[in-house]
């Protein structure tokens, strides 16, 4: 799931791999499978290590042509409607099984995958939620959601509370006392909701109309005391101290650490999954139905599930995988932040966010535009 800033990378830096032009997609899309020295790659900015593409090119020999996207939507679109002349593509879980259920993709052919056993199986049953048997996908990055929050500036307003639930932004009570230094939460209303179900002790993934009532109420009562709801500028927000409470990604918390690094800042950014439970996202590794160059697209595929590769990829991204033959070369100060790689002690309370049926979406965006506008 990614950070919706890391779309503002440059496309220049991996052009030495290829190109990323539309019609030489199409080009590429209208060649025999034969021609199985191409691979097109479409993939959020920013998702690789500077010499990942390189690297598989020297291997292989399979040139690389990438492209990018900056939503799931944009990468649904593309993949619906067929034709698009992608090889791989990289979506987010729950927009993954819809698409899996639409027909998009095709069956992984296992034996072209023998880097397969480098994957953690408790992580792949997780994906196996949206994925069943792992037919159609490979987890290629991971990560959660949950609390980011400035640490002085949340104990000087709320100094007794346990910074451990979600009612520390949930709780109106808190909430009130959090809104002068204020509170960000994502633009995310499947989400979202699933959080506050959550925080209710109520089934996330299955509400009832009740539950779905309940969650509005909650999100009513704390609206007035809801700075910004966004998910472009989460990392700025918390790094410039704009806000002091955020309710989003670990990336971009992890991002934000990063930034107030950089900047010498005396800020103290902290992140915590709550005890009541959060969602484990994951990005996806898949093949279109109608992918040019299945043959590369297995190479490719494989070759991101080496141990090697993969850690390379995590250390450039400072994000989580799920490649456990990876970690021991994963930088230890990455494996080792609760930001970035969630603990043994969090994974009983982690979820998989499953797609909406249409209906119940329509009803989760009639929340959140009433959530938006506080009416």
């Amino acid at each position: 799931m990614r950070s919706i800033l890391f779309i503002f990378i440059a496309a220049a830096g991996l052009s030495s791999c290829g190109g990323h032009e539309a019609p030489e997609r199409a080009a590429a899309a209208a060649r025999p499978e034969s021609d199985a020295r191409q691979l097109n790659l479409y993939i959020w900015a920013d998702y690789l290590a500077p010499d990942t593409l390189s690297d598989f090119q020297a291997r292989t020999g399979i040139k690389v042509s990438v492209s990018f996207f900056d939503t799931n939507e944009t990468l649904e679109t593309k993949v619906l409607t067929g034709n698009s002349g992608f090889d791989v593509v990289v979506p987010t879980a729950p927009y993954f099984e819809r698409q899996i259920a639409a027909g998009a993709y095709q069956e992984l052919d296992v034996s072209k995958l023998p880097n397969l056993r480098n994957l953690d199986p408790q992580l792949m049953a997780m994906v196996a939620r949206h994925d069943a048997g792992n037919r159609h996908g490979v987890i290629y990055i991971r990560g959660t959601e949950g609390i980011g929050y400035n640490e002085d500036a949340v104990k000087k307003a709320l100094p007794r509370h346990a910074l451990d639930s979600w009612s520390l932004i949930f709780d109106p009570a808190n909430a009130s006392q959090l809104a002068a230094c204020g509170i960000q939460i994502m633009d995310n209303p499947a989400g979202v909701i699933r959080l506050v179900l959550a925080y209710l002790g109520r089934n996330p993934n299955a509400p009832t109309a009740a539950d779905l009532d309940a969650a509005q109420g909650v999100l009513l009562k704390i609206r007035p005391f809801v700075r910004t709801i966004d998910s472009f500028n989460s990392t700025e927000a918390l790094a410039n101290a704009d806000v002091c409470a955020l309710v989003g990604y670990n990336g971009d918390v992890s991002l934000a650490k990063a930034r107030a690094r950089e900047r010498k800042s005396p800020i103290r950014l902290r992140y915590f999954i709550p005890k009541e439970g959060s969602i484990m996202w994951f990005d996806m590794m898949a093949i279109p139905k109608d992918a040019p160059h299945p043959a590369a697209a297995h190479a490719f595929i494989n070759y991101v599930m080496d141990p090697a590769v993969m850690a390379n990829i995590s250390n450039h991204m400072a994000y989580a995988n799920a490649n456990a033959a990876a970690t021991p070369l994963v930088d230890p100060a990455i494996v080792n932040d609760p930001t970035i790689y969630s603990s043994a002690a969090d994974a009983p309370r982690l979820f998989v966010q499953l797609a909406d049926s249409r209906q119940q979406a329509r009803t989760l965006t009639r929340i959140w535009q009433r959530f938006k506008t506080g009416q």
